[in-house]
């Protein structure tokens, strides 16, 4: 029972971030986005300063190499000059520059490798961003087009004001006409009382008429024709 009661949790749970995560989810990926801006931004300032001491790095060695030149000259003069002494003393201060060079090159060298693969990383990482600044900005079309047509299927769906005028109009037009329904009533009430019966026996020929019709005015109004002696 009580692994039963976790997994119920556990699945509420994770509905309900499902469903947090749906409603927020345009903040959530500003957020994100901001996030990996600042990213972004750290890595650059890392580049920049992995630069700045490659750069360093350089002209130690080009200042060393300028030494080295230097003191190359001044020991070949002092042989020269029969100072062997001299001339040794500057051999190894040569000696120490040249190792020392060949440290600062091994810097430089692995400086200049960090450098190309974090200026990739961040050359990637940019044209994500961008990538997901253009998600962002279909994501927010997206909800807003599903916003509209959530309010659309709130005002138009189920029994809205449209439905409800189609049902009065329904109802009027399908509504008995009150003066037809008073003559079908005098109808019944003449039948019932046999005040109209006189009047179609007159119609059908029989006892005096009891109104004048159509046939009896066109009668009287035609002319009449002479006849002939």
């Amino acid at each position: 029972m009580l692994s039963t009661m976790r997994t119920l949790f556990l699945g509420a749970s994770a509905r309900a971030e499902e469903q947090l995560r749906d409603q927020y989810s345009l903040e959530l990926i500003e957020q994100k986005l901001r996030e990996a801006q600042t990213q972004l931004k750290a890595a650059k300032v890392g580049l920049a300063g992995l630069i700045q001491r490659e750069r360093g790095e350089q002209r130690q060695i080009d200042s060393i190499e300028t030494r080295i030149t230097d003191m190359t000259t001044r020991a070949t003069e002092a042989l020269d000059a029969g100072r062997e002494d001299m001339a040794t003393h500057a051999a190894q201060a040569i000696a120490d520059m040249e190792n020392g060079l060949v440290q600062r090159r091994e810097t430089v060298t692995r400086l200049e490798l960090r450098i190309a693969q974090l200026k990739t990383s961040i050359e990637a990482a940019n044209r994500r961003i961008i990538d997901l600044k253009q998600g962002a900005v279909a994501a927010r079309a997206v909800k807003q087009e599903q916003a509209l047509q959530k309010r659309l299927g709130r005002h138009l769906g189920g029994s809205t004001a449209m439905d409800e005028a189609e049902e009065l109009i329904a109802h009027v037009i399908g509504k008995d006409d009150p003066f037809e329904q008073s003559q079908i009533l005098a109808e019944i009430d003449q039948g019932l009382d046999h005040s109209g019966l006189d009047a179609r026996m007159s119609d059908a020929g029989f006892g005096p008429k009891t109104r004048v019709s159509a046939a009896d005015v066109l009668k009287r109004i035609t002319p009449k024709t002479p006849s002939k002696a």
